[in-house]
């Protein structure tokens, strides 16, 4: 791993043992893009990737000279109006009106690790020798403002990391009014667009195009990264598959409006960006301040899109979550909410943790409706105080309760960001929501957005939830957020400062979690906004684990778990185990197949085990044994999609150890089919040489298993096993 800098060529080179990054310094000063992929043997000069010709109708900065333009080169850190009319990676308004910027190589530095962003969630290194970062300093000399492009490669990991910060060294304020985490030319078009999208309930199905001229984009101006379309870009070989080929990763570390964007010009160029929205975005700098953009990730793979996710998964999991959490097993917890909703009291929620207790369940977790007048999703929202109506002692004493009594760890619901009219809260601080001056404002869910752009209604919330926890025994949060945000105005800050406040407030969102899990860092946080609206990497730096989806129905899982993971490791997504009919779509699945989806996942329960049957008790308790002696394996372990429920009427996945000495397998079989032929299911992952233990099948080479395939027979048509919805797992053993 190293940084390399040829005075000469003015080349950057930067690379580890399998991937090259390399850019340069063009004869205009400003930055070029040479190359991003396998890696390449460092040489004193790669500038011979760059092309020079005339063409007809391009503009050019050097008089008399037809051959050089902006227009025809990769570039790092792009302008408009300058010769290159493609979407920019900057923009600043200066007073006098102008849009147009002249950012120019200055000085750089190259140093040991990675400096952390200040206010924003970022990967971090632990050892020295992990990283090197090269920082580069461009300045526009008439407005003094500099641009600090900072760009971190890993030992351990083929990713390149970018942020920029922007510093007004000059005497005038100016408006930032776009400024990219990452710009990426690539020199051809030659690539499948693959996105992650969707809505409630449905998150984050993949959907893939042919990159094409023109623009597309993928983007969110909801304050949040949303349902709708995840912070997350695969661009693929059209040859490429899931472990073959040349594949490209983008993912933006950051939680609130953001773009993500390819421009192929009719040249055949593509330039890939991804940062903060434009859209109803600026930023007043003032003489003598800063600016920090969003951390942008680019990784390399040339083994398909298993290897593009390993390399994700592996990164954010040792690399992005942080704290006590990061490496912990992760308890086996049960939630109240599809069991009780509103309807409970003390008495009935402790009969549930004292039968989750006797299944071996470790964490029992409280859903909303604790607090104030909360007893339906109307009101109390904003007033963090027990409802001592149906908890006598609150949460202090409900939490001793379930410790003392039932043997478990407690846990607790917060929606911090929101307030209902009907609250002490909003009565004594009306002022304190989003909302714009003498108009109506929109609710969702009977609630509305607290501005979080102000620090006084951070702290006010933040002082709320810290009495809370300090009387009580919590080990476990879990942090929703049901509503986009609307009307987004603050009456805090003055017009010109308008344009800032969505990311204002996801920068008080950060600042909410970084007190409190600083103060308590004994917390497991869980991140949840109805369901998947937050599931971004932004959120993991400082929630280890988000609710993947309010949808728990087991079929509509196993997409919403497949398009996730080709971005997110399996220890962040929350998978539970619920009740039927499944309350988003009144489908029943067998217990069994409930389980061996919620297994590949960080495991629980959204039930009353009060009402089971023996039967189905005593399932649940081997399940709970089952991921007690697995969850390690399965959270650490590295992943392989091996069919797509996208694609087919089966799905299937697995987890290999680090060793390759044991893999769990999934097979999930979605609808039943008459008089079917045999499967043969290949496996991913495995040591060729290895001979492999899998009960009820035999001994096999890890050869045979990956090349000729673990053979799945269908049940019979009289077996009642043959049914909708059946699942298999699989487990692998060997010894080197």
């Amino acid at each position: 791993m190293a940084v390399y800098f040829h005075g000469e060529s003015r080349n950057f080179h930067l690379s580890n043992d399998r991937i090259s990054y390399i850019l340069t310094v063009l004869r205009n000063g400003h930055l070029g893009h040479l190359y991003f992929g396998k890696k390449l043997p460092d040489r004193e000069s790669y500038n011979y990737l760059l092309e020079e010709a005339l063409r007809p109708m391009t503009s050019n900065p050097y008089e008399g000279d037809r051959k050089f333009s902006l227009e025809h080169c990769l570039q790092e850190f792009p302008v408009y109006g300058s010769s290159d009319y493609r979407e920019p990676a900057v923009e600043i308004r200066e007073g006098n009106g102008s849009r147009i910027t002249d950012p120019r190589f200055d000085s750089y530095r190259i140093y040991s690790g990675k400096p952390r962003l200040e206010g924003l969630p970022a990967t971090y290194t632990e050892c020295p020798g992990e990283a090197e970062t090269l920082e580069i300093t461009l300045r526009d000399s008439v407005t003094n403002v500099c641009f600090i492009l900072s760009f971190t490669v890993f030992r351990d990991y083929d990713a390149v990391a970018r942020s920029c910060k922007i510093c007004n060294n000059g005497t005038e304020p100016v408006h930032i009014e776009r400024i990219m985490s990452f710009t990426l030319d690539l020199d051809d078009n030659y690539y499948d667009w693959i996105q992650f999208s969707g809505a409630w309930a449905r998150e984050r199905f993949p959907e893939k195009h042919r990159l094409h001229t023109g623009i597309q984009s993928i983007t969110s101006a909801r304050g949040h990264s949303g349902h709708m379309h995840n912070p997350f870009l695969i661009l693929k070989r059209p040859s490429a598959d899931e472990h073959q080929g040349e594949v490209f990763g983008f993912s933006l570390i950051y939680s609130g409006n953001f773009i993500i964007q390819a421009e192929v010009d009719t040249y055949g160029t593509s330039r890939i960006q991804m940062g903060i929205n434009p859209f109803q975005f600026s930023w007043f700098l003032k003489p003598g301040e800063t600016f920090t953009a969003p951390e942008g990730i680019a990784t390399y793979s040339s083994k398909g899109m298993n290897g593009l996710s390993g390399i994700f998964h592996q990164l954010y999991r040792e690399r992005l979550i942080r704290g006590i959490w990061r490496d912990k097993e992760r308890p086996v917890l049960i939630n109240n909410w599809e069991a009780t909703y509103f309807d409970f009291d003390e008495e009935r929620l402790i009969d549930i943790a004292k039968k989750a207790h006797s299944a071996g369940i470790e964490l029992f977790v409280l859903d909303d409706g604790w607090f104030g007048c909360r007893r339906d999703d109307t009101q109390g929202l904003g007033d963090w105080t027990p409802n001592k109506n149906i908890l006598p002692d609150g949460i202090a004493g409900l939490s001793r309760r379930i410790e003392e009594e039932c043997g478990m760890k407690f846990g607790l619901w917060f929606e911090p960001e929101m307030v209902n009219k009907k609250s002490v809260l909003y009565e004594t601080h009306p002022d304190w929501i989003l909302q714009a001056p003498y108009r109506k404002s929109c609710h969702g869910r009977h609630q509305y957005v607290l501005d979080f752009s102000r620090k006084d209604v951070v702290d006010y919330i933040y002082s709320s939830m810290a009495a809370v926890i300090k009387e009580s025994r919590i080990s476990y949060i879990k942090w929703d957020m049901n509503r986009s945000i609307t009307e987004c105005y603050s009456k805090a800050y003055p017009p010109e400062q308008q344009g800032e406040i969505f990311h204002r407030y996801i920068l008080g969102v950060y600042d909410l979690y970084d007190r409190l899990t600083t103060e308590f860092p004994h917390i497991l946080f869980e991140s949840c906004a109805s369901g998947g609206g937050r599931f971004d990497p932004g959120m993991m730096f400082y929630a280890p684990q988000g609710w993947t989806s309010d949808d728990t129905d087991a079929v509509e899982r196993l997409k919403i778990q497949y398009g996730t993971s080709y971005c997110y490791p399996l220890n962040s997504m929350g998978a539970h185990v619920s009740i039927i009919p499944n309350h988003q779509l009144n489908r029943s699945t067998p217990l069994s197949t409930r389980f061996n989806t919620a297994l590949f996942g960080v495991f629980g329960y959204e039930m009353d085990l009060t009402r089971l049957s023996d039967r189905e008790f005593m399932e649940i308790k081997s399940q709970v044994e089952f991921v007690k002696e697995y969850r390690t394996l399965i959270h650490s372990g590295t992943f392989y999609r091996l069919l797509s429920p996208f694609e087919n009427n089966e799905a299937a996945w697995m987890v290999v150890s680090h060793d390759k000495t044991e893999a769990i397998t999934g097979y999930y079989k979605i609808l039943n089919d008459v008089n079917a032929g045999f499967k043969r299911l290949k496996l991913a992952g495995l040591d060729e040489s290895f001979q492999y233990t899998i009960e009820g099948k035999g001994i096999f080479s890890g050869a045979e298993l990956m090349s000729a395939g673990l053979v799945i027979n269908n049940p019979p048509e009289q077996d009642k096993t043959a049914s909708d919805f059946r699942s298999e797992i699989f487990l692998l053993k060997s010894q080197k």
